[in-house]
């Protein structure tokens, strides 16, 4: 966490189709309902984040690719989103070209990290600017952009599918934060796992829930996001979950899960 108090998280896993854009949408949404003020940097070239905080390709005039590549100050690209203290960066196609671009740069890795730090550092005394939590939805892989969003954070939170061998792709994330840490960013931490699409009908679920925590303990959160609907629906509205459908159970999860973290952060600053 940075003096100012604003916790970048990057939510990073490099397989696809994990429920991190979700998470980032939804955690970032519930958050905001609770007073935090939250700021999603999608950080992926599908810009699905984007999308589902209700931005349009034609209206993202900068994105975060902007950021990155021309050095373009990140309030720049900031956008305001339907939710009140939720803010948005977006992300588009040109971001698959940020590795080529930046690959004769030899401090290409920082370049994320400079732009959020600087622009944290300027808004540490306004605090219609400071953010409490930045969220950066990373891409579905291990490329240089997921390197530039881990150098960049506090702190990796981690959707996880309830699925087989979903703990042998998590090895191979673990391995790169260890990378990371070696090189980049020593202060990199798992700040939590969360798993996601789980099915209580569904004996694999419990099973891998059961694993999954038996490897990694009280990083996991408690709190599982299930499989629902609503939430697959509702980035197609432009809406998060939570203002598609509050009731649905994948809202009340991701509230549920906003809830837990803010313990967890807290408990984390008193430690």
């Amino acid at each position: 966490m940075s003096d100012s108090g604003t916790r970048i998280l990057a939510v990073a896993n490099q397989k696809g189709g994990v429920g991190k854009t979700t998470t980032s949408i939804n955690l970032g949404t519930a958050l905001a309902a609770v007073g935090r003020r939250v700021l999603v940097v999608d950080f992926d070239a599908q810009g699905n984040a984007s999308t589902g905080l209700g931005i349009m390709r034609a209206d993202r005039r900068l994105t975060s690719y902007d950021v990155v590549v021309d050095r373009m100050p990140l309030e720049e690209a900031i956008m305001p989103t339907l939710v009140p203290r939720l803010e948005i960066v977006p992300g588009d196609e040109n971001l698959s070209g940020v590795e080529t671009e930046l690959a004769e740069d030899p401090r290409r890795s920082y370049r994320l990290r400079e732009a959020i730090h600087d622009y944290v550092e300027r808004a540490a005394n306004d605090p219609e600017k400071r953010y409490d939590f930045i969220l950066i939805d990373c891409p579905p892989s291990l490329s240089s952009l997921t390197i530039n969003a881990m150098t960049a954070a506090d702190a990796l939170l981690v959707p996880l599918q309830c699925e087989f061998l979903a703990l042998e792709g998590l090895s191979q994330l673990l391995r790169t934060v260890e990378v990371v840490r070696s090189g980049l960013n020593p202060k990199l931490d798992i700040q939590g796992v969360v798993l996601t699409m789980f099915d209580r009908r569904n004996n694999l679920s419990d099973q891998v829930a059961d694993e999954v925590r038996n490897v990694l303990g009280n990083k996991v959160y408690r709190t599982v996001i299930p499989r629902n609907v609503r939430l697959s629906e509702a980035p197609s509205f432009g809406k998060p979950a939570l203002l598609y459908d509050y009731r649905c159970p994948g809202s009340e999860a991701y509230i549920r899960l906003a809830s837990e973290m803010l313990q967890r952060e807290r408990a984390r600053q008193v430690a």
